[in-house]
């Protein structure tokens, strides 16, 4: 394995957080925090655990690749809330922790006895994260979402695809991710708050907010004179030229984004005329005039290939590269050299890849690289450490408040849970 860890002392080292969230945008919010060094215990239902468990298989470790990317270095706790046992058994381990993370339907935690209301009785400091839909408030509150769902809801699938064509959803859960990297920062931001009054607090994003972020420019001039924006392929909104451009074996990404690159852009195709051309001569006029424009680039690059273009781009400090898969992406070095890619431990005790925390501490981080858990995989070790007895941890697992990993199917399949409200 790469050794990745250097002396370095994770910022969030000692900090301990309940995730009861589950599929995507909670447990990416979960990833990051493990990564930044803090506990995070996978609290799951059994015998099924989180619904991504449930996902296509791949391999020989029992585990969906999906589920594995966004759980490691986390501990699963198997935990019936329904029972009072249980309930009782996770209302104490709030008490001790500093985060909990949940995304479920707008009132299934209360229903539950779980909300943050209760919660913050027992335990003041408590930061309790939630991931919902549409939010806690507005007449869609109550809705379950996802992220496609939200996606179209938000108007980003309108402004995806070609020209002219039918809008497409983004390749990328953006919502999810996007939601769960909202719920980092807002998690970051109540622990200093913390620090400083020694008060918890709840934080609130949802799938709609974190679409809608990316919204920016799009809304800008919506707000400003009623514009809809539509579909444009690889083109910019505000911005020629920048976008995807063909040459003679491949396509490559070109950013014009400024007068400057604009003039070196005209200069390295060898006509230095087209910044005096009419038709070019402003940023407003170059948009307006996008398509007419990429006709006579393309035109130009399709007489040389690819990496003679990336060449001459990057020997003239213009912005460009190349349209990549995601496989020849993961596979480049500059991936390495960023910790995007990273050795990480499997299930099976081999290794396996994984994408790392895109953050850097004083150029150094410490990945959580354990390996993925099964359901209730550390249910005994993690109640000791919430101060359980081993005679109290006898009982609840004789109840069936709580599982060990080895008391259930572990490639069990359960229907996923229907108040699931963000992925």
């Amino acid at each position: 394995m790469t050794d990745l860890n250097e002396a370095f002392e994770q910022p969030l080292k000692g900090v301990k957080v309940l995730e009861l969230s589950q599929i995507m945008a909670g447990p990416t919010c979960g990833l990051m925090l493990a990564d930044m060094g803090a506990e995070v215990f996978k609290v799951e239902k059994f015998p099924g655990g989180d619904d991504a468990r449930n996902y296509r298989r791949e391999g020989d470790c029992g585990l969906p690749p999906s589920f594995m990317m966004l759980n490691r270095g986390k501990r699963s706790i198997g935990i019936n809330v329904k029972t009072e046992q249980g309930k009782a058994a996770l209302l104490r381990m709030v008490a001790q922790a500093d985060v909990l993370t949940e995304n479920f339907r707008l009132g299934v935690m209360e229903r539950l006895g779980l909300g943050y209301e209760v919660l913050k009785e027992i335990n003041p400091a408590l930061i309790y994260c939630s991931i919902t839909g549409y939010g806690r408030e507005g007449p869609l509150a109550k809705k379950g979402g996802f992220d496609m769902v939200l996606q179209a809801f938000s108007g980003l699938i309108s402004v995806t695809g070609e020209e002219d064509g039918e809008p497409v959803k983004p390749g990328i859960s953006i919502a999810d991710v996007n939601a769960g990297v909202l719920a980092a920062v807002g998690i970051l931001a109540a622990y200093i708050h913390r620090l400083r009054t020694g008060k918890g607090q709840r934080i609130d994003t949802s799938l709609l907010q974190a679409s809608m972020q990316q919204l920016y420019w799009h809304a800008a001039g919506y707000f400003s004179r009623g514009l809809i924006p539509k579909p444009s392929g690889t083109a910019h909104p505000l911005i020629a030229p920048y976008q995807v451009y063909r040459c003679a074996d491949g396509g490559i990404a070109i950013g014009g984004a400024n007068q400057n690159n604009w003039e070196r852009i005209a200069e390295l195709l060898g006509h230095p005329e087209w910044k005096h051309d009419s038709r070019f001569d402003t940023p407003d006029l170059r948009l307006a005039n996008r398509k007419i424009l990429a006709v006579l680039i393309e035109e130009v690059l399709a007489t040389e290939t690819l990496s003679y273009w990336l060449t001459r781009f990057d020997d003239a400090s213009i912005p460009a590269g190349p349209v990549q898969n995601v496989g020849q992406a993961l596979e480049h070095e500059q991936a390495r050299a960023v910790r995007m890619v990273v050795d990480v431990e499997a299930p099976d005790g081999g290794s396996t890849r994984a994408l790392g925390l895109p953050i850097l501490f004083n150029g150094k981080t410490t990945i959580a690289g354990s390996a993925p858990p099964r359901v209730g995989q550390h249910t005994s070790a993690i109640l000791r450490e919430f101060n359980f007895s081993d005679a109290e941890i006898h009982e609840l697992i004789e109840s069936g408040a709580v599982v060990q990993a080895e008391e259930h199917n572990r490639s069990a399949v359960t229907e996923p849970t229907e108040n699931t409200t963000a992925s």
